[in-house]
């Protein structure tokens, strides 16, 4: 395979600013075809891929993020010239979130740490307290409960906005910037993540349903833009959680049509690192569930 003299794959993961200006330049001379002109329409769906995810020295960051992005960077420069369209999700950030320890303490005023789980009768007991939303924050750990079968997990701060770790890792916008320029057409960003009383794991929902604001829902006209395509692939971080989720939302919202034009790059994409919980293997037992029901699991060596 040849990849643009721009990129160098020893900088994945690491943070540099992006030479968009190569990027473009390199897409601009390869001369390939207009994505518009694309007869069979094909989306890459980028989960979240941010230097606080994927760079080693990231706020969250998943074992195995580097390597993973390497796979999906050069599957990119493989196939720019049948790929119709990147979208890229970016988890977004305030310091004050439902999810963070800036939102509870203990009886006498301590924050939790980091990976701690807070559950249903923690917040009952007292255990936790919220400091903001008491009410809210009552409801919300109940209804993680019964309707996403989890507990609220604190995690520390990331993909904050307006900090290095929100941004796409360098060497993924270079190669999102040299499709852009070699198939004339424009890359999809979806900001998700900031409502302050919800997680938002999938990028088409939040885990709980907040009726009264904008992004409490499920994002339909994403949603629908997806589907016009004929083959979408999805990668991204971290398998356990924002791809687990937004793939587990497609495959209620679709149906069987759908589903079966969705594939998973199973190698560009990995599980965070717990100290208790495998989140690896619920998410490998999950997606061999939604496989059997239509979804495609497939590798970047395609």
């Amino acid at each position: 395979m040849t990849t643009p003299s721009f990129y160098d794959a020893s900088k994945v993961g690491q943070f540099y600013i992006p030479d968009t200006a190569a990027a473009i330049s390199a897409g601009l001379a390869t001369n390939f075809s207009a994505a518009s002109e694309d007869r069979l329409r094909v989306l890459l769906l980028l989960v979240d891929m941010q230097v606080d995810f994927i760079h080693p020295d990231g706020t969250l960051s998943v074992p195995g993020a580097v390597e993973d992005t390497r796979r999906t960077i050069e599957w990119i420069y493989k196939h720019v010239s049948t790929l119709t369209t990147i979208a890229a999700s970016l988890d977004s950030h305030l310091p004050v979130q439902i999810f963070y320890a800036s939102w509870w303490s203990d009886a006498d005023g301590n924050p939790p740490s980091p990976y701690t789980e807070i559950t249903v009768e923690d917040v009952l007991q007292g255990v936790w307290i919220p400091r903001y939303e008491v009410e809210w924050s009552r409801e919300y750990v109940q209804k993680l409960s019964s309707q996403a079968k989890k507990n609220l997990m604190i995690w520390p701060y990331h993909t904050m906005i307006g900090t290095p770790g929100h941004c796409l890792t360098p060497a993924l916008y270079e190669a999102i910037a040299y499709h852009s320029a070699a198939r004339q057409t424009e890359p999809i960003f979806l900001t998700k993540g900031s409502l302050p009383k919800t997680e938002h794991y999938s990028i088409l929902e939040p885990e709980v349903k907040v009726p009264d604001h904008p992004q409490g829902t499920i994002n339909r006209s994403f949603l629908d833009m997806v589907a016009t395509y004929d083959v979408i692939y999805i990668a991204g971080q971290a398998k356990s959680h924002c791809v687990l989720e937004t793939v587990s939302s497609m495959m209620r919202y679709f149906n069987t049509d759908i589903i079966s034009k969705l594939h998973v790059l199973y190698d560009a994409m990995s599980s965070v690192a717990h100290p208790t919980i495998d989140f690896d293997a619920i998410a490998n037992r999950a997606f061999e569930e939604f496989a059997k029901d239509g979804l495609n699991i497939v590798y970047t060596d395609l």
